[in-house]
């Protein structure tokens, strides 16, 4: 369905204009999993290579029709396990191809070794993750262990609200990728996401190519005229310095998710970004969370603030990189922050975003209490009540400036 969309005159809750873009629009209604194949068709990768898994498997099963209709060029590579497909895909990036997967779970937990060969080598494949949790006891529904299991393996990591966001971030990454010449991976929560219905904008294939742009890999095995070597034997002489330009390829990446962002945000809509603000001018009692979670929490605020609550949320669209430094600047603003974990360290510290808040705002002159709920896991319902509850606990460590619990389990039955 096509529709003629304008944000002509709207403004977001922190009085920011849209830019104004009026045009017929590709409206259709699709799964979050409907949605990535979608972007997927219109990139048009070289290869594909993938293994199906729960709640993942829709998405190269509906790519594969893609491939045999004939409406892409993609080589289709069905192999025998997760492994096998990020090693597959290793290989067509190495010798030149644009590259795109995808997987859950346990499936990116198998391919753990090879994330980080893809990241050393400098490749620029796109993972397509719907976030599950990881056995045991088995389960399929969604937290965000899978992924946060792998955040030290030098991929980028863009987490989605909703399935409109998704679309916006697959094709994005695309471009981040082959800017930063690293790995990334974008995430959507499993069965919240990836098997709920939504409206989504489309691009026309057309803009979606103009985009990405034609992919020139920076080398390629194949070329024998400029022979390289990839992935040899590197011991103690030249190790160090061969990771720590991995190193700084990854801090280095921010600028250009901030530039395609921004290029994104000006062709067509809201663009990438590694925070959002919803409704944080004035606030004072602040929650920060990834992922389908920060929709509900914006319902709840929007109701605490018609009650007369100063209520805010800060969304972390991008983990990988982490923004340590906006970070810090922002949350220094608020005098209680509580971060929502969907997955836990097993640290005994909280939740792996919790600890790097934590560390990011170690050098401040003004730090807020803050507080971590570890929630949802294995997919148990985190529900307005449940934020709910959190701003209420937030509104008492404002009053009395002490924290009772640092770590809560949120909706764990005792």
């Amino acid at each position: 369905m096509c529709v003629c969309v304008s944000t002509e005159g709207q403004s977001d809750h922190n009085g920011a204009r849209r830019e104004i873009r009026e045009e017929m629009v590709r409206r259709e209604a699709k799964t979050g999993n409907e949605v990535m194949a979608e972007a997927m068709r219109q990139v048009n990768p070289d290869v594909v290579a993938a293994y199906p898994i729960t709640p993942a498997t829709e998405i190269v099963q509906i790519f594969a029709s893609f491939v045999a209709d004939g409406l892409v060029d993609t080589e289709f590579v069905a192999v025998e396990s997760e492994h096998s497909a990020m090693s597959a895909c290793v290989g067509a990036a190495a010798a030149g191809a644009r590259v795109m997967t995808a997987t859950a779970s346990q499936g990116l937990a198998l391919m753990h070794e090879v994330l980080y060969v893809a990241a050393a080598l400098r490749l620029p494949i796109v993972l397509c993750d719907v976030n599950r949790s990881l056995s045991a006891p088995i389960n399929i529904h969604c937290d965000h262990s899978d992924t946060m299991g792998s955040r030290d393996a030098g991929w980028i990591q863009i987490f989605s609200e909703n399935a409109q966001e998704t679309y916006d971030n697959v094709v994005q990454a695309v471009r981040v990728a082959e800017k930063a010449l690293l790995p990334v991976v974008v995430t959507t929560d499993g069965f919240i996401i990836s098997h709920g219905c939504e409206t989504v904008d489309f691009l026309e294939d057309s803009e979606v190519q103009e985009f990405i742009g034609e992919y020139t890999p920076a080398y390629t095995i194949l070329d024998v005229d400029n022979p390289i070597t990839l992935g040899p034997l590197d011991l103690q002489d030249y190790f160090f310095e061969h990771k720590r330009q991995e190193i700084q390829a990854v801090l280095e990446a921010g600028r250009w998710i901030d530039e395609v962002g921004k290029e994104y945000r000006k062709k067509f809509r809201k663009g990438l970004d590694f925070l959002e603000e919803y409704r944080v001018d004035d606030a004072e009692l602040v929650v920060l969370a990834l992922g389908s979670t920060a929709g509900t929490a914006k319902v709840v605020v929007d109701g605490l603030r018609e009650a007369g609550t100063r209520a805010g949320l800060v969304k972390l669209r991008v983990f990988r990189p982490f923004p340590a430094e906006r970070l810090a600047r922002l949350l220094a603003r608020f005098p209680v922050v509580a971060v929502m974990d969907r997955s836990d360290t097993l640290s005994t510290m909280g939740g792996p975003v919790f600890v790097e808040c934590r560390a990011a705002l170690y050098e401040s002159g003004k730090k807020p209490l803050m507080v971590d709920y570890v929630y949802g896991l294995g997919g148990r319902d985190v529900t307005d009540e449940d934020i709910r509850r959190v701003f209420s606990d937030m509104e008492q460590i404002r009053k009395t400036q002490k924290i009772p619990n640092l770590i809560t389990y949120l909706g764990v039955r005792e």
